[in-house]
């Protein structure tokens, strides 16, 4: 498998992710004949924050993934490393949210987020000096 298909294959799930996500928020809408907001409802709250919080995480680290993709030096475990932190860490922060307020689910997931954020960062910056 190419640099250039691992970014793409973890791009992929995690698009897919902020569309069920963004599903989950619509059906709420409907389910509860809701326009905007979230009509006080904490069930409906809960999907609009893991959608709103995948989507203000994710972006910046696929962008990341592609960019690290581009650089042969750099090992291929980083992108793997990055790409399965960000995409069990989002997973499991949405879930945790869908669960309820406080929980392993949120925590663990933020933490793998967290995680995957400096690998990539810290393999941007890695990239650009190496060279």
């Amino acid at each position: 498998m190419l640099r250039l298909e691992i970014a793409a294959l973890y791009c992929g799930v995690n698009v897919l992710l902020l569309l069920v996500l963004a599903y989950l928020v619509t059906q709420g809408r409907r389910t509860h004949k809701i326009t905007l907001g979230d009509g006080g409802h904490e069930g409906m709250s809960r999907a609009i924050r893991a959608h709103a919080n995948a989507a203000e995480y994710i972006p910046a680290a696929l962008v990341g993934l592609v960019v690290l993709s581009l650089f042969e030096a750099l090992p291929v475990w980083v992108l793997h490393a990055g790409g399965i932190s960000l995409t069990l860490g989002r997973i499991l922060h949405a879930w945790g949210l869908h669960t309820g307020p406080f929980n392993a689910g949120r925590m663990f997931g933020m933490i793998l987020t967290w995680i995957a954020y400096a690998l990539i960062g810290g393999g941007l910056i890695w990239a650009g000096l190496a060279q």
